[in-house]
């Protein structure tokens, strides 16, 4: 029995995905569940499992090809049997030994009398080429006498006098030489970000705003509960968590920025889902934590850690990564101290790295680990007002953790 195998269901923003590399080849067993081929998405890279037990038929589609949703891109026969054919041995031909040339006859020695071996000397005869008339074939003086002269050989001619040629130009290949290069299609998910970005730069007016926070009371906070927290919730306390309850707790304040805009209108969501901008091999992709705003502070640190994991395996599902109302990109775990982050919504936090930096408190110098925010959004939405306060809530809340608690 033959089953057609088809390009599975994708997000309804996503029409077309590429094949990556065939696991199974036509002729070889399979098992139900066994991952047949990887396909790749704008977003994530899913698996193809096989519907059943059996043979792999016929491969429609191949490496490389470009594919849509419910698209037959092979056969399984599942009362099929694996092909047994022997490796082949391709059999190297002898090379016949190719014929000697045959050997010029060697030119048969004709006499030739004294006398006339030494005139055709003098003329440069070869006697071998006058026919004799003598005794025996022999050549004589006379015969040497009426054979022709070999012409004498051209004067080469005069050297024409040579004018300095042009030299040809040069070449951007003879520059390079032979340097290695490598060319590589773009995968699926690098197009999909170049495209996103670009279309943001051209459809979005977005400018970031600054600002400075003192991170020492977070750092405290950490150390003194650190042990307790790892030890009751299995999962380390991070900073990431910190952001993101302060940003959901800058964003009820101001719901713009927590805002999208649809055509001509203005769509102010009443929930929080907070994408978190994730570096994988294949790219930056952004999951997404659902209604934030319900999570504890294990759960967000839980679900990050879950989300670095799983971007690495290419193991995030599309509806992970889909959606959100904000966005925060934490540049400083690669030691990025200041940048203006890319909004995929409205807007999105920059976190960079927290470094001790000299500042002033009540009228002292003293040395506190300062990290640098940026705020990036779209000014067709939100006004500078809206995003300086939204960055402030956010300071404040970091610089007294206690904001979050008390939500004030």
């Amino acid at each position: 029995m033959l089953i057609e195998i088809k390009v599975p269901e994708l997000s309804e923003s996503i029409t077309e995905a590429t094949l990556l590399a065939w696991h199974k080849k036509v002729g070889e067993a399979v098992k139900r569940d066994e991952n047949l081929i990887d396909i790749e998405t704008d977003k994530v890279v899913l698996e193809l499992p096989a519907p059943a037990d059996g043979v792999l038929a016929k491969i429609i589609k191949a490496d490389g090809g470009t594919v849509k949703a419910g698209e037959v891109i092979a056969t399984l026969d599942t009362e099929g049997k694996t092909s047994a054919a022997p490796p082949a041995v391709q059999a190297q031909a002898k090379a016949a030994p190719a014929p000697a040339p045959a050997a010029k006859p060697a030119p048969s020695a004709v006499p030739a009398m004294p006398a006339a071996r030494k005139l055709a000397e003098e003329k440069g005869i070869d006697t071998a080429s006058v026919a004799g008339s003598g005794r025996g074939g022999r050549v004589t003086k006379g015969d040497v006498l009426g054979a022709k002269s070999p012409p004498a050989a051209e004067a080469p001619a005069a050297a024409k006098l040579s004018l300095p040629q042009p030299s040809a130009p040069v070449s951007v290949e003879q520059i390079l030489g032979n340097r290695p290069e490598q060319r590589v299609p773009m995968s699926r998910l690098r197009a999909r970000i170049a495209e996103r970005l670009v279309q943001s730069q051209s459809t979005a007016a977005i400018l970031t705003t600054f600002n400075e926070v003192n991170m020492q009371p977070v750092m405290e906070l950490r150390k003194k509960y650190q042990e307790r927290f790892e030890k009751e919730h299995g999962v380390r306390l991070g900073f990431m968590s910190f952001f993101v309850k302060a940003a959901v707790h800058a964003l009820k304040k101001f719901p713009i920025v927590n805002a999208s805009i649809d055509g001509n209108d203005i769509v102010y969501h009443g929930y929080f889902d907070i994408g978190i901008a994730v570096g994988s091999s294949r790219g930056l992709v952004v999951p997404i934590l659902r209604d934030a705003d319900q999570m504890s502070f294990a759960e967000v640190e839980k679900k990050i850690a879950d989300f670095g994991k799983r971007a690495q395996d290419g193991k995030l599902t599309i509806e992970e990564l889909t959606g959100g109302t904000f966005s925060i990109s934490n540049g400083g775990v690669f030691g990025s101290m200041l940048s203006t982050p890319n909004p995929p919504q409205s807007a999105i936090l920059g976190v960079h790295a927290t470094r001790d930096r000299p500042v002033a408190e009540n009228g002292q110098v003293v040395i506190r680990p300062v990290n640098y925010l940026a705020l990036s959004y779209d000014h067709r939405i939100v006004d500078g007002r809206e995003a300086v306060l939204t960055l402030v809530a956010i300071k404040e809340a970091l610089e007294d953790p206690a904001r979050l608690l008390l939500e004030l």
